[in-house]
């Protein structure tokens, strides 16, 4: 027996027609179907996208990640100077709905996401082309995300840059 969150989608044509963000099975007889994520799940992955400015669902954790894509992601994150306070990570291989559901969610079919003020960026793969091009560091810097400069920091690097080098006795 289909459990209730399957729904019968198409039974009359051979190309299978498909709900946007639906995981699709096909099932011996033809028929295709659907799992729909639970509410609960959804309500929890609403949740977590809300919960910081900067949201990364991942394998793993930032500091083990579980998968080569997620670590390069969490590296540029990192590298671009993302602000901690401002960041959270969800590892989906502690929880099989999330990482279902957050594909769903998306309708994006691969781990790790990105986040960025609730809104739905993109995977490794177009973070990688985003930190190449420059958009990664122009979204983080608009969304106010990044960490903060210190004056004093900025002040003694204006200084250097002006500081003209002092010439040794000959």
């Amino acid at each position: 027996m289909i459990g209730s969150n399957f729904i019968r989608l198409a039974a009359f044509s051979n190309r299978p027609r498909v709900a946007r963000g639906a995981v699709n099975s096909v099932f011996g007889n033809g028929l295709l179907f659907a799992r729909l994520m639970s509410k609960e799940t959804k309500a929890a992955i609403e949740d977590a996208v809300h919960s910081a400015p900067v949201v990364l669902f991942m394998k793993g954790t930032p500091e083990k990640p579980a998968c080569g894509f997620s670590r390069a992601t969490i590296q540029l994150l990192g590298q671009q100077g993302v602000d901690p306070s401002k960041f959270a990570a969800y590892n989906v291989l502690e929880d099989a709905e999330l990482r279902n559901g957050i594909k769903e969610y998306s309708d994006w079919p691969t781990i790790p996401q990105l986040y960025v003020n609730h809104e739905f960026v993109g995977g490794c793969d177009i973070i990688m082309s985003m930190a190449r091009s420059g958009e990664l560091s122009e979204l983080l810097e608009k969304a106010n995300v990044l960490v903060p400069e210190e004056e004093g920091d900025e002040a003694s690097a204006s200084a250097k840059e002006t500081e003209k080098p002092k010439e040794g006795k000959k």
